[in-house]
């Protein structure tokens, strides 16, 4: 007897490995970029790519302010080389992490998406910086 979870059966345990390595390629979450932001050297530069305004009401702890607007080759080319940059908005109702990740990648830059944006954040109970 089926139900909505049996009906079509699982993905074969490679495929679903392969699956969730990609997805991991692509985005991190809130917790993991917390928990590299508190070591010596978190390996990337983390975007908050909201406007100015929303920046100064609360933000993630060491993130700069960049919309995507701003990320021009001459502004991007202020970090080495290979930078690994994190980008987030808002939360999940926002695509504007999306937009600025699809342009740094354009650019041929690493990129990663911190899932859950400040939304996020706040939900797994980190403070955010002011200013």
């Amino acid at each position: 007897m089926s139900n909505p979870v049996t009906a079509i059966p699982p993905a074969p345990a490679a495929e679903v490995a392969a699956h969730y390595a990609r997805r991991l390629a692509f985005e991190t979450d809130c917790a993991d970029v917390r928990a590299a932001s508190e070591t010596a050297a978190p390996g990337f530069v983390l975007l908050d790519v909201r406007g100015p305004q929303a920046y100064a009401r609360g933000h993630v702890p060491g993130a700069i302010n960049l919309p995507r607007g701003k990320m021009t080759p001459r502004r991007m080319a202020e970090w080495p080389a290979g930078t690994l940059f994190v980008v987030y908005c808002a939360g999940p109702h926002c695509n504007g992490a999306d937009k600025a990740a699809l342009h740094l990648a354009e650019l041929g830059l690493p990129v990663k998406l911190m899932i859950g944006g400040i939304t996020g954040w706040e939900d797994e109970g980190f403070a955010l910086a002011e200013g």
